[in-house]
């Protein structure tokens, strides 16, 4: 029966963003957090492993402040147990930072044999995450994975490639980072809701895990962050009849290289 760990981030509601069209700067005055939409697929694909093996579910998390407002949500969705660190460094934290993060937090929880992530947060989308986690923890990484099963003791994964899908099989311990499309989350219930509130939330610190501050600094440095410009054309096509409008637009098509 595996033991399994979903990492998963808590990130700003992008509906929530808003651009300001003059100097393109972002505001996130208000914005709402939720689970990485990424991350939900992850754990769906985790709960659906354990539900059909048996064995253990834990989410891990390293974010700000407002960190512990994603716990009942991420417990209602099928996780036994979360272990989470709220951290002012996680506000600027890369994958470099973050990875160093989970690798030690993974290291005080249970032995797992099976660490989840989403292909890339929705925030940031590095895709690099579970990669650097693999590498601090020595352990095999399969990325790019569309299905997952558990067979003998081995991970069976479907990868998608550019040009063709490869199924790879890794017995033992390993971190694995799945497309969104490997399972649709679920919607947690008014039971899953009010059952979350009983489940173990595990708080941990830096010092928890033997860091300061200084451990988890940053790779990269952020200069600014701002909104895409897009300029539309207004073309407007009026010709006297259907076809012939349908042929203005598609020799307009043509014209930009969309054809």
């Amino acid at each position: 029966m595996p033991n399994i760990i979903v990492c998963y981030k808590w990130v700003m509601d992008d509906q929530d963003i808003k651009v300001n069209p003059s100097t393109l700067e972002l505001t996130t005055a208000g914005a709402k957090y939720k689970i990485s939409e990424y991350d939900k697929n992850a754990l769906e694909i985790g709960v659906q492993l354990k539900e059909a093996h048996g064995g253990s579910l834990q989410v891990l998390s390293f974010g700000g402040a407002n960190l512990k407002n994603s716990l009942k949500d991420i417990l209602s969705r099928g996780a036994d147990a979360a272990f989470w660190l709220a951290d002012a460094a996680a506000d600027n934290a890369d994958a470099v930072a973050t990875a160093k993060v989970l690798a030690a937090a993974v290291k005080k929880m249970d032995p797992a044999d099976l660490i989840l992530c989403g292909d890339g947060s929705a925030d940031l989308y590095s895709q690099q995450v579970a990669q650097r986690l693999a590498v601090l923890l020595d352990l095999p990484v399969i990325d790019n994975v569309e299905s997952l099963r558990y067979e003998n003791g081995a991970w069976i994964a479907s990868r998608q490639l550019r040009d063709c899908v490869e199924t790879v099989s890794v017995a033992g311990p390993a971190v694995i980072s799945v497309l969104p499309g490997i399972a649709k989350a679920r919607i947690p219930g008014m039971k899953q809701i009010l059952a979350a509130g009983k489940k173990p939330q595990n708080a941990l610190s830096l010092a928890d895990l033997g860091m300061t501050a200084d451990d988890v600094q940053s790779a990269t440095k952020t200069l600014s962050v701002k909104g895409a410009s897009q300029q539309r054309k207004n073309v407007v096509i009026k010709e006297t009849s259907a076809e012939a409008s349908v042929a203005a637009l598609m020799a307009a098509l043509k014209a930009d290289g969309v054809l």
